[in-house]
């Protein structure tokens, strides 16, 4: 039997195969290479290079990269305390539909860069370009936790190709559009469309306003919560959702009328002022789908964003000539560079002209009506 040559480090033993292996100590515990190699001077190779990495703090258990991509992403799914359920559940769908049926069982170690690029370039005919980048952009967060807790030494993620981006064109709603669809809207669901176009709020933000929320005697809406996906109330996107919000006195009157006909009563109730048809919280897939899609496409927006409430109102308050702070204020925005980047975009010329005008009626007065920003809003 072949007796194992030692050296100061390591040490390396000639096999029955003809193969050489390697192998060492580390904080009481023995560690054998992954592979086994041709020859005495690549197993001596080898551990001059694990040698070197222990020394400079780089060295990395080699038993963590055989922690299965499965077991990773469970615990990478649980990792963030502060993720919204929303993220959470769209998280765990991508890892349960497309990425944990191929990659389940394989170590990470094993995940290479051309096994993702082979993963990015199966979804590109079955999925859009932003469809494929949310995959894997779950992939790269997986591997970018593994890379942060020291399982792996580098992610195999780099330098990934992927399909060119859609460009999109966005729609921006004048007060005409904004009125089609919340006449085409369910009568109760209206004033849900009026608050997105006119506050700009959130969907969720919207469907999580309760009846003490409405300052009647101020005529501000105020914003404390959101409703999360699993028809609970959260606390806003960042703190900067946290405002109160000076509203135009005819969309305080559609609240008003909205509550009365609902049969509740101004004041401190901590009752939902929108509810879902059977009571309770609005389920979002649910409304979008029998509700708010139904309601665009009879106004002529088929495939329309409840967002683009929300950057309507944005354009007419750049386009009226709001300074960016009050925006990024009215909009809950932390960084005001969110609010030129994604929502602040030039309207057409012909737009701009609708926006700037009176409106017909009054419903392009409700949109434009924004009186007082700045001193009432917090």
């Amino acid at each position: 039997m072949a007796t194992p040559s030692r050296r100061h480090f390591g040490s390396a033993r000639k096999l029955p195969s003809g193969r050489w292996q390697a192998s060492y100590w580390h904080e009481g515990v023995r560690h054998n290479a992954p592979t086994t190699f041709a020859s005495k001077a690549d197993v001596l190779a080898f551990l001059s290079t694990v040698e070197a990495d222990l020394r400079r703090g780089a060295w990395l258990d080699p038993r963590s990269g055989q922690v299965t991509f499965g077991e990773l992403a469970k615990e990478w799914l649980t990792s963030n305390p502060a993720k919204r359920s929303s993220t959470m559940a769209r998280d765990e769908a991508i890892l349960r539909n497309h990425l944990v049926p191929v990659l389940g069982d394989v170590p990470i170690s094993s995940v290479t860069k051309l096994r993702v690029q082979q993963l990015i370039n199966a979804w590109a005919p079955e999925a859009a370009p932003r469809t494929v980048r949310r995959q894997f952009d779950v992939l790269r967060a997986v591997f970018a936790y593994a890379v942060a807790n020291e399982m792996l030494p580098r992610t195999p993620c780099g330098r990934a190709k992927l399909p060119a981006a859609e460009i999109r064109r966005r729609v921006v709603l004048a007060p005409e559009d904004i009125a089609a669809i919340a006449d085409a809207m369910r009568e109760e669901y209206r004033g849900m469309v009026w608050v997105g176009a006119v506050l700009g709020l959130r969907w969720g933000e919207v469907a999580g306003l309760q009846v003490q929320s409405l300052d009647f005697e101020q005529g501000a809406v105020i914003v404390t919560s959101q409703l999360d996906r699993d028809g609970k109330l959260a606390p806003p996107k960042s703190g900067a959702g946290v405002r109160t919000l000076s509203t135009p006195g005819a969309l305080m009157d559609l609240l008003a009328a909205h509550i009365e006909a609902r049969g509740l009563t101004t004041g401190k109730s901590d009752a939902l002022v929108f509810v879902a048809p059977e009571g309770g919280p609005i389920d979002y897939t649910t409304w979008r789908r029998r509700f708010w899609l139904p309601a665009a496409a009879a106004a002529g927006f088929p495939g329309l964003g409840f967002h683009d409430l929300r950057r309507a109102a944005t354009t007419a308050l750049v386009v009226e000539g709001v300074d960016i702070k009050t925006a990024q204020t009215r909009l809950g925005h932390s960084d005001p560079r969110l609010t030129i980047a994604v929502y602040a975009r030039p309207p057409p010329r012909r737009t701009a002209r609708r926006l700037t005008s009176s409106g017909r009626g009054s419903s392009g007065r409700r949109l434009l009506e924004v009186a007082d920003q700045a001193p009432a809003d917090t």
